[in-house]
C-alpha cells in the first residue's frame, strides 16, 4: 500500500520539514514496513498519514501481513525493511529459537492492548465461580482459578480444552499462560523434541491468526483465546464471547509489540535507522497527546481497509479509554492502549528480559541461564541508544519535550510491584532466575524437560 499525499499537503509537509527538522544524510529513503491488522499497529499508520516519514525524507510503503512468521521472514530476508513485530520475535531469532537471525528494536510500539476472551458456552460455566459487585456485575479482575473448575470437567468428558493464542513467541502466548498458570492451570511446556508447548497441558494452546480468533471460537475449534484489539471487542460485538481479562489488569502497563529491523540494517543504515525512530515516536506522541485527544482520528484512519479493516465502533471501544465486557458492560480503562505515556516507546532491557524469562519458564529455552546472559541477550536485542539519540534530536528541533524521555535510566524500570500483577508476584528485570524461582509454575533453576517429565 503506498499513496501518494495530495500535492498541497505534501508541500506542506515538504516545507514544515525545511522549518524545523534536522535532516539526515539517509542511506536509503525509501522504505517497505510490514504488520499485521491489530489496533497497535497505529504509530505506522499515523506516520504515515501525518506526514512524518516524509518530514524525515522517508517515502515508506506499509503492506499487510498475512501471518507473524511471513513477516518475519519479510524482515530477515529484505523484502520488508522492518515491521510492527510481536516483542519475542526479535529476541527469539536472535538467540535462534525458531528462525536464526539478529534482529533488533529501538521502538517500542506500545502498552497493554490484549485480552483473553471465552466463548459465550465457558463464561456461563465460569460466572458462578466469580464474585460479583453490588450492582451483580462480576468483580474484576477475573482469576483463571473461575477456569479451573471447567477445565476439571472437560477433562472427566475427555474434552480437550483448546484455546488460542497468535505465535508461540507472542506475548499474548506468555500472557494467556501467565493468567491460567497464577489460577492453578498447567498450559504446558515445551521441550526440543516437542515444540507443540502441550506437554503436561490442562489447557491446549495453539496459534491461531488474530483476524480469524472470532469465528475459531465461533466454529467450537477453540473456547477461548488472547489477542490484541479489535478482536476481542469484535466477539462482544458479535454476541459470540466475553472478554474476562485485560492484560492492563492482569499486568499494569505491560510491553507489548516493538519495531523490528535487522541488525544489518542498522548497521548499513544508521542515519536512516535514526530517521525512522524519529517519524515513530512522533507518532506515539500524537497518538496519546492532551489525554488521547487525537484517538478518534486514530481511529478513523485504523477503521480503513488497508490497516486493520474493522467497523470503527468496534476499534473505538477500546481505542478511545474504555472496555466492553459482556454486552452494556462497559468499564473505564483508559489505559488499555498507551503508546506513549510511562516511557512507552523506550525498549527498556528489562522488558526484554521478562519475554526471556517466559520462554525459560515454558521450556522454550530449554537450558538454565545465567543472569548475565539475560542481560547480554537483551543488550543484543532492545537499542535504547538508537532511541534516545533520536529523541535528542527530535527534542532539539523542537518537536518533543525534554521531560517526556528517561534520559538517565540505566535501561532497568523500578521493579514492578505485587499490587501491579495478577498473581502478587513483583518482577524485577534485574534478577531474572530468582524472579523464576518465585513462580509456583513453570521451569526453574537447572530443570530441564526430559521425555516430556521435569528433570531436576
Amino acid at each position: 500500500m503506498k499513496r501518494t499525499l495530495p500535492i498541497v499537503a505534501l508541500a506542506a509537509s515538504l516545507l514544515g520539514s525545511t522549518a524545523y527538522a534536522q535532516l539526515l544524510d539517509l542511506e536509503k529513503d525509501e522504505l517497505t514496513f510490514g504488520f499485521i491488522k491489530l489496533t497497535d499497529m497505529a504509530p505506522l499508520a499515523v506516520a504515515y498519514e501525518n506526514g512524518y516519514f516524509e518530514d524525515e525524507g522517508l517515502f515508506v510503503t506499509l503492506e499487510a501481513q498475512a501471518n507473524w512468521k511471513v513477516l518475519l521472514d519479510g524482515v530477515i530476508d529484505g523484502q520488508l525493511d522492518g515491521a510492527h513485530m510481536l516483542a519475542g520475535q526479535p529476541l527469539a531469532a536472535t538467540i535462534g529459537y525458531g528462525t536464526e537471525a539478529h534482529i533488533i528494536t529501538p521502538f517500542s510500539m506500545d502498552l497493554n492492548g490484549n485480552a483473553i476472551t471465552v466463548s459465550n458456552e465457558i463464561w456461563d460455566q465460569m460466572k458462578p465461580n466469580i464474585p460479583t459487585m453490588a450492582d451483580g456485575r462480576p468483580q474484576h479482575p477475573i482469576s483463571a482459578s473461575a477456569l479451573a473448575p471447567v477445565v476439571e470437567s472437560y477433562k472427566d468428558q475427555g474434552i480437550r480444552f483448546n484455546m488460542g493464542m497468535v505465535f508461540p513467541v507472542s506475548t499474548h502466548n506468555y500472557e494467556l499462560r501467565y493468567w491460567l498458570a497464577a489460577g492453578g492451570l498447567q498450559p504446558g511446556y515445551y521441550s526440543p523434541q516437542d515444540i507443540s508447548g502441550q506437554i503436561g497441558a490442562d489447557v491446549f494452546l495453539s496459534v491461531t491468526p488474530p483476524p480469524q480468533m472470532p469465528a475459531t471460537m465461533e466454529a467450537g475449534t477453540i473456547f477461548g483465546y488472547c489477542v490484541g484489539e479489535p478482536w476481542n471487542q469484535q466477539a462482544v460485538f458479535k454476541g459470540i464471547g466475553v472478554p474476562v481479562i485485560t492484560d492492563y489488569q492482569l499486568w499494569k502497563n505491560n510491553p507489548e509489540k516493538v519495531f523490528g529491523i535487522s541488525k544489518e540494517f542498522a548497521d548499513e543504515n544508521p542515519n536512516t535507522t535514526l530517521a525512522l525512530t524519529k517519524a515513530l515516536i512522533r507518532a506515539a506522541i500524537w497518538l496519546d497527546e492532551n489525554d488521547n485527544a487525537n484517538r478518534p482520528e486514530a481511529v478513523e484512519i485504523l477503521a480503513r481497509s488497508e490497516y486493520v479493516g474493522a467497523d470503527y465502533e468496534v476499534i473505538a471501544n477500546s481505542m478511545t479509554g474504555t472496555f466492553e465486557f459482556e454486552k452494556g458492560d462497559k468499564r473505564e480503562i483508559p489505559d488499555f492502549n498507551v503508546f506513549f505515556r510511562y516511557n512507552a516507546t523506550y525498549p527498556y532491557y528489562s522488558d526484554a528480559i521478562w519475554y526471556l524469562t517466559q520462554m525459560r519458564r515454558w521450556g522454550q529455552i530449554a537450558e538454565p541461564k545465567t543472569d548475565e546472559w539475560f542481560m547480554d541477550t537483551a543488550k543484543k536485542v532492545y537499542r535504547p541508544d538508537i532511541y534516545l539519540q533520536a529523541a535528542r534530536m527530535l527534542v532539539d528541533e523542537g518537536m518533543a519535550a525534554e521531560a517526556d524521555f528517561p534520559w538517565d535510566t540505566d535501561g532497568f524500570k523500578d521493579p514492578t510491584p505485587a499490587a501491579d500483577i495478577i498473581d502478587g508476584i513483583p518482577y524485577d528485570g534485574r534478577a531474572p532466575n530468582a524472579y523464576l524461582e518465585s513462580l509456583p509454575i513453570g521451569l526453574k533453576g537447572e530443570q530441564i524437560i526430559v521425555d516430556s517429565k521435569i528433570q531436576g
